[in-house]
């Protein structure tokens, strides 16, 4: 989370929460919070984390990302 009064500390979960209500919630509807909460893992699980580029982590996706990490020797 960002210091009081610093918008650029929270610049990354901003950008998360603008992707998920764009693409996830923006006009769904949902009968039970169940509902939303299984599209919301699906989303994270399936598109988020393994499909979608990041510049933050040099266009990689985060599962790319770990794994370089996990296979990188040093």
């Amino acid at each position: 989370m960002s210091r009081k009064g610093n918008c650029w500390d929270n610049a990354v979960v901003e950008s998360f929460f603008a992707s998920l209500k764009a693409e996830v919630v923006a006009d769904a509807r949902w009968q039970m919070r169940a509902g939303a909460r299984s599209a919301v893992v699906v989303w994270i699980e399936g598109s988020y984390n393994r499909e979608r580029m990041h510049s933050t982590l040099g266009y990689l996706s985060p599962d790319e990302f770990e794994h370089q990490i996990a296979t990188k020797t040093l």
